[in-house]
């Protein structure tokens, strides 16, 4: 299985590719140009300033796919509930390493303090993001029709939540804001 560790500053080109071709080529994201080296690495700073987890993994010594996941919405009340993001090379699916990125990062998340974790699917269609998140505990609550053109088609997106730690049940301690 390949290593899971937090992702460093040389991971950047690996990761703006990965995430380019998704751009690319998939729904699982509705950007429609892909960003650069710089803008994944600020997007990248912002996630660890919050003290958030951007994992990346890798398979002899390539990033072959990555996994972050940043507060919902951006004011200052949503810090315990995140939206996770997951983005596998195309050669890297269908091997478990989603399962074993969202699993991580879903561990790292809940030690920063966050209560509830947030998939936004990009494409009601995306039957495997969809199936590897129900997989983890993730239950679905909504679907948001029609909301993104991409590829000349009008797409869904599915919201799926997966309570972390003591999730509502007690006040959190405070990530920083």
């Amino acid at each position: 299985m390949p290593l899971i560790r937090p992702s460093v500053d040389a991971d950047l080109a690996a990761i703006t590719a990965i995430y380019a071709h998704h751009v690319r080529h998939g729904t699982g994201t509705f950007e429609t140009e892909p960003p650069s080296v710089v803008e994944m690495a600020t997007r990248r700073q912002d996630v660890r300033a919050r003290g958030l987890p951007w994992l990346v993994a890798e398979d002899a010594k390539q990033v072959i796919g990555f996994a972050y996941c940043n507060w919902f919405k951006p004011r200052a009340a949503y810090r315990f509930s995140a939206e996770d993001s997951v983005y596998l090379h195309p050669d890297a699916h269908g091997h478990g390493l989603g399962r074993a990125l969202l699993a991580e990062l879903a561990n790292q998340a809940g030690r920063a303090g966050v209560r509830k974790l947030i998939a936004v699917i990009g494409d009601s269609g995306n039957t495997a993001s969809i199936g590897l998140h129900r997989a983890l505990g993730f239950t679905p609550v909504g679907t948001i029709a029609a909301c993104g053109w991409k590829f000349g088609r009008w797409l869904d997106i599915v919201l799926m939540e997966k309570t972390l730690g003591a999730g509502a049940d007690t006040p959190p301690q405070d990530i920083p804001a």
